[in-house]
């Protein structure tokens, strides 16, 4: 961490299915880990997704990345929404297409809800193309338990792997 601030671990999930989705979301990685106080720690590999919700849009590409923090959730997910409309995300439709999307999923000691974020993220435990990826990169524990059982019973239908995330301190996602 670039400050000496306690720090928290975040887990976050990011997708796009306008552009070049690749690119984007690695800059959105980028971005986040440019801040002072962010560190990007372990991204999942990228997988190519059918959309949820509604359907006719193109296919996602959708990854999770665990952080390291010293902001508050509600600070974080602020630096998130400023990096989302950097990258040209334009809020029109609920579900639709997106340049790219950044979801606060779970932010280490913190149960809240509020107007701007509930936390957990409410519906990451029905969604295989955030549990997917989210496996990759989820610390031993209460929360890896119940991703990995929850993944067990909803599969991983609708979803390809892409790529392998090639992070720049050359870590590889671990096979969970």
């Amino acid at each position: 961490m670039k400050d000496n601030q306690l720090s928290r671990v975040a887990y976050i999930a990011l997708g796009s299915n306008l552009g070049d989705r690749e690119r984007l979301l690695r800059q959105a990685l980028g971005a986040l880990d440019a801040h002072e106080q962010i560190a990007v720690l372990k991204p999942s590999a990228i997988y190519e997704t059918e959309p949820v919700g509604y359907t006719d849009q193109p296919a996602f590409l959708n990854m999770a990345a665990m952080l390291e923090t010293t902001l508050s959730p509600t600070e974080l997910l602020q630096v998130m929404l400023e990096i989302e409309r950097q990258l040209g995300r334009v809020r029109e439709e609920r579900w639709g297409p997106r340049t790219i999307d950044l979801d606060l999923l779970h932010y280490e000691g913190t149960a809240m809800h509020t107007e701007l974020l509930i936390l957990p993220h409410p519906r990451m435990m029905e969604r295989a193309f955030v549990l997917v990826p989210l496996s990759e990169v989820l610390a031993e524990g209460p929360l890896q338990e119940a991703v990995l059982d929850t993944l067990g019973q909803l599969g991983k239908e609708g979803m390809t792997r892409w790529n392998t995330s090639n992070w720049p301190d050359g870590s590889e996602p671990s096979a969970n």
